[in-house]
């Protein structure tokens, strides 16, 4: 392979949400190592910069979406898409975190020597092919496939004379104003769009094959405004953080032990939310159990509101077809529209597509098994952040993110250069990464690295948990082989300073 044109101590993949987070962790604990972060689109912020249509917005609060060590301010606890990324690039302007990031730079290939111990990782950039080295490899890609959603086969569609638009690439000049709109499918993203869509559509109708847990919160949290009040924003952050990571927390394991009593509680909320005598069961009463699925927010009750107003209404049916003016459906109603949203689901794609090599050795992901959820089996000095389902992505990302300090802290005193997880131990059975139901999961689960029987080969979805595990645990925990080159260091020792380390 040709030589690299620039050697870093760490390569982070990715300037969104988890990426800019990452290299906080990372500047703020060692001031003194060199780190690049290579992003593949043309700007900061990942998801959130990418999904651009009507109503974007978080389904988690942002005091526990937010980064640990930065408050969130505003007033709106489910925000919008564009506070969101505003924050996102705040974060990375004020830490100096723009700076390192090359744009336009799409990860294809890393390579790991263990005779170099460091990654040569290929990206192309403008059609050209730019080559870099570094210590540690950092994946903060998320698990979205930017390229395309997922949309199925619809028969017909060819003969539709109107528009058909997925969310994911939502286009700048389309303009729903006074039209009949259908937005297939029932997740959070087509609950974000109806009500937004329905404030200037002549009408929206969400379509859908199945009914979806959606349950109304307040968007703005009381009791967060009360306590920056009193306390001021950073003092109240942490207050405010965890008393929802409690409240979600409780609610989550109510929900996988009592799902009865939780089914009952979120009927009771949305009949009351709907008109009289409005048929729940058939149009909100899901098939599966809470949290078998993610739960989805409608933010002051803004679905239905639009549905109670007459602006928006929820059809339960299968599509038989297209028509050039609209849909047929398997009872034999006919839907008219002008624009049909296919808010189909999303398609998953490991590490950012990223091809590994090992020695020499291509690394097949589903072959691997993933230690703690953050690295695999095999594979040196490399990490990846994948955040909960069953609460904000960036509670886990940060934890992650401190995981890796503390584990390059380790490896820097010891002085070895090479950290890899070893399962080596028969009695493991393998299990799918994510336990989650969702149909995007489902599609794409046998792409990604197992998940083991037992820790630490286990995807924690409790907060409390790994806190303790990934802030205090201990790094040599004899699944972790830890092993330095005969020859000098090529870098100088890391330098062990604090993070700010605020809040939780």
């Amino acid at each position: 392979m040709t030589k690299p044109d620039e050697h870093v101590d760490v390569l982070i993949i990715g300037a969104g949400l988890s990426g800019v987070g990452a290299a906080y962790h990372l500047q703020a604990a060692f001031p003194e190592r060199t780190y690049t972060i290579l992003e593949a689109r043309d700007t900061i912020g990942g998801t959130w910069d990418l999904f651009r249509y009507p109503g974007v917005r978080s389904d988690s609060d942002m005091n526990t979406l937010g980064y640990r060590f930065r408050p969130w301010t505003q007033a709106k606890a489910i925000a919008d898409g564009a506070s969101i990324l505003r924050y996102i690039r705040d974060t990375a302007t004020e830490a100096g975190i723009d700076r390192h990031i090359r744009f336009g730079h799409r990860v294809v290939r890393a390579e790991w020597s263990s005779a170099d111990a460091r990654w040569t990782v290929e990206a192309v950039h403008d059609g050209e092919t730019v080559r870099l080295s570094a210590r540690f490899l950092y994946a903060c890609s998320g698990y979205y496939r930017y390229e395309a959603g997922h949309t199925p086969h619809f028969p017909g569609v060819e003969r539709f004379r109107g528009t058909v638009v997925h969310p994911q690439h939502w286009p700048d000049d389309l303009d729903h104003t006074g039209k009949d709109v259908v937005v297939i499918g029932s997740g959070a993203t087509a609950v974000t769009l109806v009500p937004a869509m329905a404030e200037r559509a002549a009408r929206v109708t969400m379509l859908q094959r199945s009914p979806t847990y959606i349950i109304a919160l307040p968007s703005e949290d009381a009791i967060a405004g009360a306590l920056r009040r009193l306390l001021g924003d950073r003092r109240a952050y942490p207050i405010t953080r965890w008393k929802n990571v409690v409240v979600s927390t409780l609610f989550y394991r109510l929900s996988r032990r009592r799902p009865r009593v939780v089914r009952s509680i979120i009927r009771r909320a949305t009949a009351r939310l709907l008109p009289p005598g409005y048929d729940v069961d058939t149009h909100f009463k899901p098939r599966y159990q809470p949290w078998d699925q993610r739960l989805c927010v409608a933010p002051d009750g803004d679905l239905f509101a639009a549905i109670r107003d007459g602006r928006a209404s929820v059809v339960t049916d299968r599509i038989e077809e297209f028509t050039e003016t609209g849909l047929r459906l398997a009872s034999g109603t006919e839907l008219a529209a002008d624009i049909v949203v296919t808010a189909t689901g999303l398609r998953l794609q490991a590490l950012g597509g990223v091809r590994l090599t090992v020695d020499g050795r291509d690394v097949a992901l589903p072959e691997t098994m993933a230690y703690k959820g953050m690295m695999l089996s095999g594979v040196p000095n490399l990490a990846f952040t994948i955040g909960y389902t069953n609460a904000s992505w960036t509670l886990k990302a940060d934890l992650v993110s401190e995981y890796v300090v503390r584990l390059l802290r380790h490896m820097d005193a010891h002085g070895y250069d090479r950290c890899v997880p070893a399962n080596d131990d028969p009695t493991v059975a393998e299990r799918p990464l994510l336990d989650f139901q969702a149909g995007y999961v489902l599609r794409a689960i046998d792409e990604f690295p197992k998940a083991g029987s037992r820790p630490p080969w286990q995807l924690g979805m409790s907060y409390a948990h790994d806190l303790l595990k990934l802030r205090h645990g201990r790094v040599d925990d004899g699944t972790l082989r830890f092993s330095s080159r005969s020859a000098a260091r090529e870098t100088v020792p890391m330098t062990d300073t604090n993070t700010d380390g605020t809040t939780p």
